[in-house]
């Protein structure tokens, strides 16, 4: 498994799961589709988030299936925070944001994020507070497609950040294939040239969420990564050949089938290139992404990567190998993985979704929870999530 990045096994799950969802994503109307997903069969637990939360960490067999009949009171309090006029300290207050290194180490080491973006806007919201802290920047690729009112919402969060940005340059259903791929690309185009000073780009989609800490991460890289790029991948197995031997039919943002010019198969890779097969995901260092930008093998490697299945998932590790290793299902997760998620040696884990949304809250108190305890400043009040009671007293943790 990669340690970039944790992911549920199960394929035959893993199907069965993205099948409903395609199947219910597609009988949404547009109406449904723009608004955030609802749960009106379930209601809020009175001892929920911390006693829930911690039965489900522990792996408690009653757990998951209580959790089920439980929502996330979250949800509906980060959306009136985004909605409601206001200024943006209240902003950066109410949502717990926190607002200065927390140490001198992760002071002095800057990352880059670049997150794509296109529903559900509170799980966005959770995602990013949790990687946030001031000395990072962070590139934010919301989809074309987007509904205005989700657009608008994005906005008025990002304008309250000097350091968090949206792309200049937005695709249109950019959530997989080869515009999700230049999604990124017009990120570290942006990044590059921004005037914030980065050391790494991490990129993420909205299903994504942290399972280390800042500090963590900066560890992890500066001690077995240090001025190199993780980008999981293998030689293409002879299986998956087609997928870059043949032209690939994509449907273009208009919903009309795009044909490729090349009918039949496609010639082979420019400059000679091995085609690696990987993720999606990865860190890379600022020099490798300038070279990405620049160099005319990076430049024809993503010509010619318009027309094959999944190019994101080889054009990273492709050019990595140039310079200088893991294959992974995906399934949505349940409460019943929290005991698995919080061991996993991995950096984030992916990927979460609406259906299951008290997994996001718990995991993001856990997350929190550790962020403070590794803290070497003075803790401030907001930077605390509160808590709801049984005697439906507010407390902080």
């Amino acid at each position: 498994m990669s340690q970039l990045r944790a992911t549920k096994p199960g394929l035959l799950v893993c199907t069965a799961v993205c099948i409903f969802i395609f199947i219910y994503l597609r009988n949404l109307t547009p109406e449904e589709a723009e608004e955030e997903p609802t749960h009106p069969a379930v209601v809020e637990c009175g001892f929920y988030p911390d006693e829930l939360c911690s039965a489900l960490f522990e792996g408690k067999e009653a757990a998951p299936q209580i959790a089920k009949f439980c929502r996330n009171p979250h949800g509906s309090e980060i959306l009136a925070h985004l909605h409601r006029p206001g200024n943006c300290s209240r902003i950066s207050h109410k949502l717990h944001f926190i607002t200065r290194p927390l140490s001198a180490d992760e002071g002095s080491f800057s990352l880059a994020y670049i997150i794509t973006i296109h529903k559900e806007l509170a799980m966005f919201v959770q995602l990013l507070r949790a990687v946030y802290v001031p000395q990072n920047v962070y590139c934010i690729h919301v989809d074309e497609k987007a509904p205005k009112k989700y657009k608008t919402a994005v906005q008025s969060l990002v304008n309250c950040f000097e350091n968090i940005f949206i792309s200049s340059k937005r695709e249109k259903m950019a959530h997989t294939g080869f515009r999700r791929l230049q999604a990124d690309i017009n990120c570290m185009r942006d990044l590059v040239h921004s005037k914030f000073q980065w050391n790494y780009v991490i990129n993420l989609c909205g299903q994504d969420f942290p399972i280390r800490t800042n500090k963590e991460i900066i560890h992890y890289i500066r001690s077995k990564w240090k001025d190199k790029n993780i980008t999981p991948g293998v030689i293409q197995p002879p299986s998956i050949n087609s997928k870059t031997s043949q032209n690939h039919l994509e449907f273009s943002p208009e919903g009309d089938i795009y044909v490729s010019p090349n009918a039949g198969f496609k010639v082979e890779p420019p400059h000679n290139l091995t085609i690696y097969f990987g993720s999606a995901y990865y860190v890379l260092t600022r020099k490798f992404v300038e070279f990405v930008l620049t160099d005319i093998r990076a430049k024809d490697m993503l010509q010619w990567s318009q027309d094959i299945h999944g190019p994101e998932r080889h054009y990273w590790v492709t050019l990595n190998r140039l310079k200088g290793h893991y294959v992974q299902d995906t399934c949505v997760y349940g409460p019943g993985d929290l005991p698995w998620i919080i061991q996993s040696p991995s950096l984030f884990a992916n990927q979460f979704d609406s259906t299951e949304p008290l997994v996001v809250s718990c995991l993001e108190r856990w997350h929190r929870r550790r962020v403070l305890g590794q803290a070497e400043v003075p803790v401030e009040a907001h930077w605390h999530f509160q808590r709801k009671s049984h005697l439906n007293t507010e407390l902080n943790r």
